[in-house]
């Protein structure tokens, strides 16, 4: 974490207790999307509460080494030059096949149109550009680690 993410997230972690600050499981900082224009899209949609969730291929994990996503998890959210934006807490993580995924969580995800239809084919076009960056099939069987989360930082 760069020092301005850190920074930003001590303005946070002095409004906890001491007992609050022990019960974090891990913090990071981070932006969502794989380009300028949705990164900073999806910051400022997570800052305003209308993107909730996340979801990300399981296979990512292992093969960029990362764990994987816990409950308790804070994250600053930053846009694509790395200013922090907010700090979110994890409150849900779970497993689906992407074929498996429902209505209401293409919704929480809050882009586009928010449909389930819109949240297929742009999550369609993005895992199957990570599979072909990792030299791997992509098919609506794979596992998804879908994550829930809420802004803790700053509340409006």
């Amino acid at each position: 974490m760069d020092v301005k993410a850190k920074s930003y997230l001590d303005q946070y972690l002095v409004l906890l207790n001491s007992r609050q600050r022990e019960a974090i499981p891990s913090m990071s900082a981070d932006y969502y999307c794989a380009d300028e224009y949705n990164a900073n899209l999806c910051a400022e949609l997570v800052r305003t509460g209308q993107k909730t969730a996340s979801c990300s291929m399981e296979l990512w994990y292992s093969e960029h080494g990362e764990a994987m996503p816990q409950v308790g998890h804070l994250q600053v959210v930053t846009n694509w030059d790395g200013e922090p934006v907010c700090v979110i807490e994890i409150t849900e993580v779970s497993t689906s096949p992407y074929s498996e995924v429902g209505d209401d969580f293409a919704r929480a995800e809050g882009e586009g149109d928010r449909t389930l239809q819109w949240w297929r084919e742009a999550h369609a076009r993005f895992f199957q550009a990570e599979c072909d960056e990792l030299g791997i099939e992509w098919h609506e069987q794979r596992l998804l680690v879908l994550e829930r989360f809420k802004v803790v930082y700053p509340l409006d």
